[in-house]
């Protein structure tokens, strides 16, 4: 169980990662420090913000909970992990938006305890916004007060809105192929929003959210956010997505379950 106390702490450590995050956001390009890491996915940026904005929250989490393990998109991991909890950080999720001025990337916190994703939180500073997840209890904090989490009922993949941050994700052949099965039987089918969408979709704004290529960073936090707003999320096989790679999250178990026997289809 995550008590007020540390959730207290760790919603002020995220508040002062997002104002260092803005000191970059929409600011001269040449002071981003943008360099691109490359690697199989092409184009793969990371600039000075990624950077200190990890650092921030990786020394606050130390300083706070000097027992824990940390791992860190940019840094790694450090930290004993003698109390059997890790902090996963993502600094920036979606930094390609964030280099190219759009407000939907995040900064992600997802916390194990052993292997279990039990609490998370994602942080637009941009647009005030803070969606976390609890003991599972899940809520939004934003401009209009905290508002409860809760996905729509969708249960037809006919009915549902889908997000994707980009079809480029899915490697060509076989996911290529899943991903065009199940784009051709939503209502409606848009791309980007990074860790956004996962957002929408625990607000119930959308009701499908497919993506492939994602790392333990990327979706870490989003687990337990989903889940206690009522959604299922996990791989094609239907295990917990812990480690990244394929994730299909959905509104419903029905529909999920529907998105799962498309995907999957011979």
């Amino acid at each position: 169980m995550i008590d007020d106390a540390v959730a207290r702490e760790v919603s002020a450590l995220l508040t002062g990662a997002g104002e260092l995050a803005l000191r970059w956001f929409r600011a001269d390009p040449a002071t981003l420090g943008e360099l691109d890491k490359g690697g199989p996915g092409g184009y793969d940026p990371v600039t000075e913000a990624d950077r200190a904005v990890e650092h921030l929250l990786r020394t606050g989490l130390a300083r706070l909970f000097p027992e824990d393990r940390i791992v860190g998109e940019e840094a790694g991991a450090t930290g004993p992990g003698t109390s059997g909890r890790t902090w996963m950080i993502d600094p920036i999720d979606g930094t390609k938006a964030f280099v190219s001025g759009m407000p939907l990337w995040g900064t992600l916190l997802g916390l194990f305890e052993g292997d279990e994703p039990v609490a998370g939180w994602l942080h637009q500073p941009y647009l005030r916004e803070t969606f976390g997840a609890v003991n599972g209890e899940g809520w939004l904090d934003g401009p209009r007060g905290r508002a409860r989490l809760r996905t729509r009922p969708t249960t037809s993949l006919a009915d549902a809105v889908m997000y994707s941050t980009h079809p480029s994700m899915f490697a060509a052949g076989e996911e290529a192929a899943a991903f065009a099965r199940i784009s051709g039987r939503v209502r409606l089918q848009r791309f980007g929003g990074d860790c956004y969408s996962y957002g929408m979709l625990a607000l119930g704004q959308v009701d499908l959210v497919v993506e492939s290529a994602l790392q333990p960073y990327d979706i870490a936090a989003l687990i337990p956010i989903v889940r206690a707003a009522g959604g299922v999320v996990t791989d094609r096989r239907g295990a917990t997505p812990s480690g990244g790679g394929f994730v299909v999250a959905a509104a419903t178990p029905e529909l999920h379950a529907q998105a799962l026997e498309t995907l999957n289809a011979s």
